[in-house]
């Protein structure tokens, strides 16, 4: 797999274009300042009620409605949540796209599963940072950035995926590698990788260690430190030096612990139904169930929400990371 860096890429192709972020949150901040900052014209397309119009505004940033913004771009980013892509798109979106205009995704979700269709003279590709929004603005600040996928779903001019190399740049990934992909091995590895390993994999672990430990007696804010807290500590380790350089950190008891036990917990069953997990991804079935749950008003969503704050962990986690100053919230969802 080959990686692309500044080098690789013409800058040149944004030169005189206008981009339009649709949507202003964690991303779509991002990016919008970012390409500020790189010299490119950026519009911000909103809802007249939406309540990111004023920290928009506030940085500096062209604000309009959707389909004006829409309309004055060659560039077309949607940056909004991804069940509200079809909505956007159908109602403010695809009747104001420039003929042989750019639309451009930041999660291949809406193009894989049919929630955008776009028009065939539209030039459609993808530039996917892999980091949450924050981190795509603090590397760009620092002088770094954060690595990006990008991906070519329909190109009729010929120039999408130079478009998108220049795009990544600009949204600084030059400076830490852009990568070659498509919207469906993207989308499915995305996905895959939240629901069973980082996202809901995780929290499922921690929060069955830490009831272990309770139950077994043991206080819960020792229960707390040990199987969430120091959670940090690792991550570190291995976004540093992958598992190699975490086990080479570690003291050699937690090594021979980690090296034994681990496979006692991701069991063959554990692999099974991580089997399972990525086989309703790639027929589709995830992505219907996400879509229903959202046209009923978030039912199972509000439902696990509570259950995951009412949890135990998460009181005593709340009380001290109170007593810990320098641990600050995370940024919220747009």
């Amino acid at each position: 797999m080959k990686v692309l860096y500044d080098g690789d890429v013409d800058r040149s192709l944004l030169t005189g274009k206008t981009v339009a972020i649709i949507g202003y949150g964690s991303q779509g901040r991002a990016h919008a300042n970012n390409l500020k900052d790189s010299g490119i014209d950026v519009v911000v397309g909103l809802r007249p009620d939406s309540v990111s119009r004023e920290p928009a505004g506030r940085a500096g940033l062209r604000v309009l409605e959707t389909g004006e913004a829409v309309a004055l771009a060659d560039l077309v980013m949607m940056l909004a949540p991804d069940e509200l892509h079809g909505a956007i798109y159908h109602e403010s979106v695809k009747d104001h796209l420039k003929q042989g205009g750019c639309l451009v995704f930041g999660h291949g979700f809406s193009i894989l599963y049919g929630q955008v269709v776009p028009r065939p003279d539209l030039n459609v590709f993808m530039v996917a940072p892999k980091g949450a929004g924050h981190m795509v603005r603090q590397e760009y600040l620092r002088g770094s950035g954060v690595p990006s996928l990008i991906a070519v779903h329909q190109d009729p001019g010929g120039l999408s995926r130079g478009l998108a190399l220049a795009y990544a740049a600009a949204n600084g990934s030059g400076r830490a590698g852009i990568i070659e992909t498509s919207f469906r091995e993207e989308t499915e590895t995305d996905l895959f990788g939240e629901q069973a390993v980082l996202c809901g994999g995780t929290a499922a672990l921690v929060q069955a260690g830490f009831e272990t430990l309770v139950e077994a007696g043991y206080a819960p804010e020792m229960a707390y430190f040990e199987c969430l807290h120091e959670l940090k500590l690792v991550v570190d380790l291995l976004y540093k030096g992958g598992l190699t350089g975490m086990l080479d950190a570690i003291s050699n008891t937690a090594e021979y612990g980690a090296l034994t036990r681990g496979r006692r917990i991701v069991t063959d069953e554990t692999r099974r139904v991580m089997g399972d997990i990525l086989a309703e991804i790639q027929d589709g079935r995830f992505a219907r169930d996400f879509i229903l749950e959202n046209q009923a008003g978030l039912p199972l969503m509000t439902v696990r929400r509570r259950q995951h704050a009412e949890h135990q962990v998460e009181q005593v986690g709340e009380r001290l990371r109170g007593m810990m100053a320098r641990i600050e919230k995370p940024g919220s969802k747009p």
